[in-house]
């Protein structure tokens, strides 16, 4: 325990088919079988990437699987790899950029706030419902990282959600940022500049940014090596911005506590993490709080010590082919 919580103080700012699945994990391949799609979430135009299944046929209805990736995320990062690879398990799924984001409406840019992405996944929901090849009855949510995290606030409160996944979940509570960010102290700084940010915002229209990620900057939203973000040929796609974190987020991000929200979990939910990935006893805490017992808690294998696995679920083939396999398993007998 004393390794990880060291290995968390070192990462400062790092902060989604009718049939059973039975595919080995090699045999998941990509599709480019993908239409563009744009929703409405509370009077704004959401922008999405609907991909369908290899064997799609029209007049047919799917299940469909709403997909989330990590804070500050575009859909061409982790949510459109397990978009992609989900559909090629036989689902329709939907990676979409939230509001503030990517090619989606929403001002000020690049305002990280949960509530507001609890409520997009709502009326992604939504969306999906309205499409005529999805079956209505069988919708469910996947989130990888904090994607999991506003995906788990919106499914306990979602009836039509039927059934939840989450890969390598970022979960925390009020004691749990202090260990990312610079314990109390640097906790409510970053609160008061967020603070100071919105007052500015709402005075004079101005928005303040510090970098997305830095490896010289130790005030950017995530400081250090990390290499995910930082490679073109990993997550630093040209549709994201590594420039640009809006500070009023801090306040939104830093109180935001999910864990209550497992007491309303009514539906079967699936849990994929390990001891190397991010914050491992809060996935467990949490997983242990859900009341249900058609819940499962698939717990992966690795040497890297918590919480540097955690980049391995954006896009690591053997990370992403076990969770895609896991997840399908569970949506095809779950919904």
């Amino acid at each position: 325990m004393k390794k990880i919580v060291l290995a968390m103080v070192i990462l400062t700012q790092m902060t989604g088919c009718n049939k059973p699945v039975n595919q080995k994990s090699e045999e998941i391949k990509t599709t480019e079988q993908m239409r563009k799609v744009s929703f409405k979430s509370e009077g704004l135009n959401l922008a999405g990437d609907l991909y369908l299944p290899q064997n799609y046929k029209a007049g047919e209805q799917y299940p469909a699987i709403v997909v989330s990736g990590s804070w500050t995320t575009v859909k061409e990062q982790m949510a459109g790899t397990y978009a992609k690879r989900l559909a090629d398990a036989g689902f329709i799924t939907l990676a979409f950029d939230f509001r503030n984001f990517g090619e989606s409406e929403g001002e000020p840019r690049f305002y990280e706030s949960p509530v507001m992405k609890k409520a997009d996944i709502k009326n992604a929901v939504t969306f999906l419902e309205s499409l005529p090849e999805v079956d209505h009855d069988k919708i469910g949510v996947f989130g990888v990282c904090a994607g999991a995290m506003y995906t788990l606030m919106a499914a306990s409160e979602d009836s039509r959600v039927k059934s939840v996944v989450t890969a390598a979940s970022w979960l925390h509570d009020a004691e749990a940022v202090k260990l990312f960010y610079g314990g109390e102290e640097g906790v409510n700084a970053k609160v008061g500049a967020a603070q100071a940010a919105k007052k500015a915002y709402a005075e004079h229209g101005t928005v303040e940014y510090i970098p997305t990620i830095s490896t010289e900057d130790p005030a950017a939203a995530m400081y250090g090596p990390y290499d995910y973000y930082l490679n073109p040929e990993r997550g630093a796609v040209k549709e994201w911005s590594a420039d640009k974190f809006a500070v009023m987020s801090w306040e939104d991000w830093l109180t935001t506590d999910p864990m209550p929200t497992a007491a309303n979990i009514s539906v079967p939910i699936l849990m994929i993490h390990s001891d190397g990935a991010v914050l491992p006893q809060y996935t467990k805490n949490y997983f242990e709080r859900i009341g249900i017992t058609d819940k499962k808690l698939h717990w992966m294998e690795t040497e890297l010590e918590s919480p540097y696995h955690q980049f391995s679920y954006y896009d690591q083939e053997a990370e992403v082919s076990e969770s895609i396999t896991e997840a399908a398993q569970w949506f095809a007998e779950k919904m």
